[in-house]
Protein backbone atom coordinates (compact mmCIF):
# COMPACT_ATOMS: atom_id res chain seq x y z
CA UNK A 1 0.00 0.00 0.00
CA UNK A 2 1.48 3.38 -0.94
CA UNK A 3 1.14 6.18 1.10
CA UNK A 4 -0.22 9.46 0.03
CA UNK A 5 3.56 12.52 -0.46
CA UNK A 6 1.79 14.38 2.33
CA UNK A 7 2.11 11.36 4.93
CA UNK A 8 5.36 10.73 3.69
CA UNK A 9 6.14 14.34 4.05
CA UNK A 10 4.40 14.43 7.56
CA UNK A 11 6.17 11.55 9.01
CA UNK A 12 9.43 13.03 8.34
CA UNK A 13 8.81 16.45 9.03
CA UNK A 14 7.97 14.55 12.34
CA UNK A 15 11.09 12.55 12.62
CA UNK A 16 13.17 15.74 12.29
CA UNK A 17 11.52 17.44 14.54
CA UNK A 18 12.06 14.74 17.44
CA UNK A 19 15.86 14.16 16.55
CA UNK A 20 16.25 17.81 17.27
CA UNK A 21 13.87 17.86 20.22
CA UNK A 22 15.12 14.95 21.86
CA UNK A 23 19.10 16.23 22.75
CA UNK A 24 17.70 19.84 23.47
CA UNK A 25 14.65 18.33 26.18
CA UNK A 26 18.04 16.23 27.71
CA UNK A 27 20.10 19.42 28.09
CA UNK A 28 16.99 21.16 29.33
CA UNK A 29 16.75 18.91 31.85
CA UNK A 30 19.84 18.61 32.74
CA UNK A 31 20.25 22.18 33.34
CA UNK A 32 16.94 22.37 35.44
CA UNK A 33 15.42 24.77 33.11
CA UNK A 34 11.77 22.23 32.38
CA UNK A 35 9.58 24.96 32.22
CA UNK A 36 11.67 26.50 29.22
CA UNK A 37 9.80 25.45 26.79
CA UNK A 38 6.66 26.35 27.87
CA UNK A 39 7.68 29.70 29.29
CA UNK A 40 8.86 30.15 25.36
CA UNK A 41 5.54 28.84 24.15
CA UNK A 42 3.30 31.39 26.23
CA UNK A 43 5.84 34.41 24.97
CA UNK A 44 4.47 33.16 21.24
CA UNK A 45 1.18 33.66 21.81
CA UNK A 46 1.84 37.30 23.31
CA UNK A 47 4.29 37.62 19.85
CA UNK A 48 1.20 35.74 17.80
CA UNK A 49 -1.22 38.29 19.33
CA UNK A 50 0.81 41.71 18.89
CA UNK A 51 1.76 41.07 15.40
CA UNK A 52 -1.65 40.73 14.87
CA UNK A 53 -2.39 43.48 16.38
CA UNK A 54 0.17 45.90 14.85
CA UNK A 55 0.03 44.26 11.49
CA UNK A 56 3.39 42.39 11.71
CA UNK A 57 4.72 39.48 10.42
CA UNK A 58 4.06 36.92 13.04
CA UNK A 59 7.36 34.75 12.89
CA UNK A 60 9.52 38.27 13.83
CA UNK A 61 7.39 38.99 16.44
CA UNK A 62 7.03 35.59 18.22
CA UNK A 63 10.95 35.62 17.99
CA UNK A 64 10.99 38.74 19.59
CA UNK A 65 8.44 37.60 22.35
CA UNK A 66 10.89 34.64 22.65
CA UNK A 67 14.03 36.38 23.06
CA UNK A 68 12.67 38.93 25.66
CA UNK A 69 11.40 36.19 27.84
CA UNK A 70 15.18 34.56 27.41
CA UNK A 71 16.45 38.18 28.59
CA UNK A 72 14.06 38.50 31.35
CA UNK A 73 14.38 35.23 32.63
CA UNK A 74 18.48 34.95 32.21
CA UNK A 75 18.29 38.96 34.23
CA UNK A 76 16.48 37.57 37.04
CA UNK A 77 17.72 34.05 37.25
CA UNK A 78 21.43 36.17 38.56
CA UNK A 79 19.87 37.80 40.52
CA UNK A 80 18.92 35.07 43.18
CA UNK A 81 16.04 33.58 42.40
CA UNK A 82 15.73 29.84 41.33
CA UNK A 83 15.39 29.23 37.60
CA UNK A 84 11.89 27.56 37.93
CA UNK A 85 10.47 29.99 39.97
CA UNK A 86 11.68 32.86 37.67
CA UNK A 87 10.48 30.45 34.54
CA UNK A 88 6.70 29.68 36.46
CA UNK A 89 6.41 33.62 36.85
CA UNK A 90 7.12 34.38 33.42
CA UNK A 91 5.34 31.56 31.43
CA UNK A 92 1.69 32.52 33.60
CA UNK A 93 2.55 36.62 32.91
CA UNK A 94 3.42 36.14 29.13
CA UNK A 95 -0.32 33.48 28.74
CA UNK A 96 -2.29 36.07 30.84
CA UNK A 97 -0.60 38.93 28.93
CA UNK A 98 -0.95 37.75 25.30
CA UNK A 99 -4.40 35.81 26.03
CA UNK A 100 -5.74 39.46 27.52
CA UNK A 101 -4.34 40.76 24.01
CA UNK A 102 -6.13 38.13 22.11
CA UNK A 103 -9.19 38.96 23.86
CA UNK A 104 -8.90 42.59 22.33
CA UNK A 105 -8.78 41.65 19.11
CA UNK A 106 -12.41 41.59 18.53
CA UNK A 107 -12.22 41.68 15.13
CA UNK A 108 -9.86 39.18 14.37
CA UNK A 109 -10.90 35.56 14.25
CA UNK A 110 -7.85 33.53 15.30
CA UNK A 111 -6.58 29.69 15.66
CA UNK A 112 -3.94 29.77 18.34
CA UNK A 113 -3.01 26.28 18.18
CA UNK A 114 -2.36 26.46 14.31
CA UNK A 115 -0.25 29.38 14.74
CA UNK A 116 1.53 28.10 17.70
CA UNK A 117 1.75 24.04 16.81
CA UNK A 118 1.05 24.29 12.98
CA UNK A 119 -0.24 21.17 10.53
CA UNK A 120 2.29 18.54 10.52
CA UNK A 121 -0.08 17.51 7.53
CA UNK A 122 0.88 20.86 5.62
CA UNK A 123 4.80 20.36 5.26
CA UNK A 124 5.72 20.68 1.81
CA UNK A 125 9.10 19.46 0.26
CA UNK A 126 10.58 23.56 0.98
CA UNK A 127 9.60 23.43 4.60
CA UNK A 128 11.54 19.30 4.82
CA UNK A 129 14.61 20.77 3.18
Amino acid sequence: MMLDDFAIRAGLAGLGVALAAAPLGCFVVWRRMAYFGEATAHAAILGVALALAFSLPILPAVLVAALVMASAVSALTGRGYAMDTVLGVMAHTALAAGLVAVALLGDIRLDLMGYLFGDILAVGKGDLG
